[in-house]
């Protein structure tokens, strides 16, 4: 059977999703067509031999609207010839692209494809593509769910509660992500990754300084009366400190069948191994990275302790700890050059910027497996192996 290889991985720093943030004068179709453009420069591939590209973006509406991807690649200088498409699974938008562009180079539909990803938050908001008073879930779910479902932010709530995590852990585990983060810029760890644009170098989130002390003086951001109310349990711990920011930046990998990539003389950053996709309650909706994780590895037919790396997106602290309680991960091998808390999470970018962390991280400390995962919202997850060759 044929295999999948990543070749090359690329992405933009990230900058604040805020009016003044370091990337929001940037159109968010040029953010992703740089990205796209370094990695064809940076692989050396002819782009007319590329089948596809496929592309997540969640809030597809506005500037990102239209199937953003296809844009993307015109303005990346890519032959007409080259299709694109832009996919929505969420956080997980642009990790399930790198699922679908390997899933088609594995059934030979491709021989070269482009999975990649593009948020910029500052220019497109969260909830754009939902208009005011319009209700985007229908009666259905109301009868199925009839005392509602509830914001990613009193999810994480929920599962801080249901876990017993409590807000020192939460904010120990945001410290830990920005020194990471700090100490691999400073080492140099990110320059094969990172794709320098308009000046900007570095990702603007991370705060090396960042203390506990200064995270315990944050004020909870989802305390709500109404679901104080319905859930006692919850104790309000989740602040901006221990949760992603709002982000804007691209970011895109390079997948290839491993006889392609042998044929064209480029050596893989790592073979794509196995792939899961689960659902999970919606109401605590970020929790399927567990039954997520639980499967790709009955799929690889590995076990835990074959995993040399993790990449576990930062959503939010309680995410990646409840996580880490019920599968047993040591956490000195997840995000080990910090997470979205500290780099940032552009929505439909952030899958192919694990990805695009993750197989430059398994070459420099030598791992031969790895395992990326993301909850996403809707009680959704994405998870996938990948292997060094």
């Amino acid at each position: 059977m044929r295999d999948a290889v990543v070749v090359e991985a690329v992405r933009t720093p990230i900058g604040k999703g805020k009016p003044h943030g370091a990337l929001a004068h940037v159109h968010p179709v040029e953010l992703l067509a740089h990205t796209l453009r370094t990695l064809v420069e940076r692989s050396g591939v002819d782009p007319e031999l590329i089948d596809d590209v496929i592309g997540g973006t969640v809030d597809q509406v506005g500037e990102q609207a239209m199937n953003t991807t296809r844009y993307a690649a015109l303005s990346a200088g890519l032959p007409e010839s080259v299709p694109a498409t832009t996919v929505d699974r969420q956080c997980g938008s642009s990790q399930q692209a790198v699922h679908f562009a390997a899933q088609g180079v594995i059934s030979g539909a491709y021989d070269i494809a482009v999975a990649c990803g593009v948020e910029s938050m500052s220019r497109v908001p969260m909830w754009s593509n939902v208009p005011e008073g319009k209700d985007p879930f229908g009666p259905g779910i109301a009868a199925r769910y009839p005392e509602g479902l509830v914001p990613q932010g009193i999810s994480a709530e929920l599962i801080a509660a249901k876990w017993s995590i409590t807000r020192e852990q939460m904010d120990a585990f945001a410290v830990s992500s920005h020194r990471r983060a700090a100490a691999a810029w400073d080492a140099g760890l990110f320059d094969a990754e990172a794709a320098p644009l308009e000046g900007v170098t570095r990702d603007e989130c991370v705060r090396p300084d960042t203390d506990a002390e200064v995270l315990a003086g944050l004020r909870p951001a989802y305390h709500d009366p109404g679901f104080a109310e319905r859930f006692p349990q919850i104790e309000w711990n989740v602040t901006a400190g221990n949760a992603s920011p709002v982000n804007d930046g691209a970011s895109a990998v390079l997948v290839m069948a491993g006889e392609t990539a042998a044929r064209l003389g480029l050596r893989p950053l790592a073979r794509l191994h196995s792939f899961a996709v689960t659902g999970s309650d919606p109401l605590l909706m970020l929790t399927g990275v567990v039954p997520a994780t639980e499967k790709v590895l009955r799929r690889a037919g590995l076990a835990l302790d074959d995993i040399d790396l993790f990449e576990v997106n930062e959503a939010f602290s309680s995410v990646v700890l409840a996580w880490q309680q019920e599968t047993g991960a040591d956490l000195d091998k997840v995000n080990v050059h910090g997470g979205a808390i500290a780099l940032g999470h552009p929505l439909g970018a952030s899958g192919t910027r694990l990805t695009t962390t993750l197989v430059h991280a398994m070459r420099e400390r030598g791992a031969r497996y790895a395992l990326q995962t993301m909850c996403e919202a809707g009680g959704l997850a994405n998870a996938m192996i990948l292997e060094r060759i």
